[in-house]
């Protein structure tokens, strides 16, 4: 893992810093929970969050008993400006290569300056990997982590790049968090499979991880290409955004569509969430209409078909009839 993390995420990465747990949720619960139970982990809170993010993330902060606090979100990601305004907050979540469900990446000013403000007052930036390395256009955009390896705990898995059935993850921790987050995981394996760690180990040591992850590369971005081209022939009033890299589009919609759109599709036979789902629920900032597009979850074989159902779901554009698409 730290051959590969520095050599694919530009990590600063000793095998000591290393800590291999189950998946994000499982290195959230050691960080924040630990051993001691609610407000005993090796993090305290307040913590801040994008305002826009995975509720169950939230949750698990919030049954550790850390408040998290909502940042605004912008073209240039996070805006983390706003973590001087909040003297309280002792850290900052953020997935930074790909924003999480909004898309695009964190500005360099900004990844500068997260990193400036953890080091002037003492705090963390945790780094969510969750789909860094599949990136499409352009080179792939490097981890925090690597400004500032003190400051920065950099979290990654295998959930995008392989499946989430295989529950691995690892934490890139700065030296001063190591001790506390190994007794926080105690001296025996409860989580992560010995077997799979070593058949993971293998899988990157022979190459064979880097050849997966290229191969899904262009796979997955066919499939973002099938589906920005159907939308510019058959709906060309929804414009599909953070689609640089990862596995998943926002469909922008016209606004007030939302809610209907959502339930055209489950009436269509597709599960996908609007962005009011992952909205903060002390976010401040306008909430735009969206849906969040997982391309990379229908198999190749009924990708057409989920392709088509989509369409269908889509509100349409102005001028047309009610179900014009399609």
């Amino acid at each position: 893992l730290a051959d590969y993390l520095t050599r694919a995420r530009g990590v600063r990465a000793d095998p000591e810093r290393i800590v291999v747990c189950s998946g994000f949720a499982h290195a959230l619960r050691l960080l924040f929970a630990g051993t001691r139970g609610v407000g005993g982990g090796v993090l305290r809170g307040p913590f801040a969050v994008e305002s826009y993010g995975l509720g169950f993330h939230r949750d698990i902060l919030a049954g550790s008993g850390v408040r998290t606090v909502p940042l605004g979100l912008d073209e240039r990601g996070a805006r983390v400006e706003e973590l001087s305004e909040r003297p309280r907050v002792r850290g900052v979540l953020l997935t930074p290569a790909h924003q999480f469900p909004t898309g695009g990446p964190l500005h360099p000013e900004r990844r500068a300056a997260v990193v400036d403000w953890a080091r002037a007052g003492g705090g963390v930036v945790l780094e969510d990997d969750y789909d860094g390395e599949f990136r499409y256009d352009r080179e792939p955009v490097g981890a925090v982590q690597g400004l500032d390896p003190e400051h920065v705990v950099y979290l990654g898995s295998v959930s995008k790049s392989l499946s989430p059935a295989v529950r691995l993850g690892w934490m890139v921790l700065p030296e001063r968090l190591v001790d506390g987050v190994l007794a926080a995981k105690g001296e025996r394996e409860a989580w992560a499979s010995a077997l799979d760690q070593l058949t993971l180990a293998e899988f990157i040591a022979a190459g064979q991880y880097d050849r997966h992850v290229r191969r899904m590369r262009q796979a997955y971005r066919r499939r973002r290409d099938r589906l920005v081209d159907a939308l510019a022939e058959r709906a060309p009033h929804i414009t599909a955004t953070g689609i640089a890299a990862g596995l998943h589009a926002v469909l922008r919609l016209p606004p007030g569509t939302e809610a209907s759109a959502v339930k055209a599709a489950s009436w269509q036979g597709i599960a996908l969430d609007g962005l009011a789902a992952f909205r903060h629920p002390e976010a401040t900032m306008p909430p735009p209409a969206g849906l969040v597009v997982g391309y990379a979850t229908p198999t190749e074989h009924a990708y057409g078909a989920a392709l088509e159902a989509l369409l269908r779901a889509l509100p349409p554009g102005e001028g047309e009839a009610e179900g014009g698409v399609g």
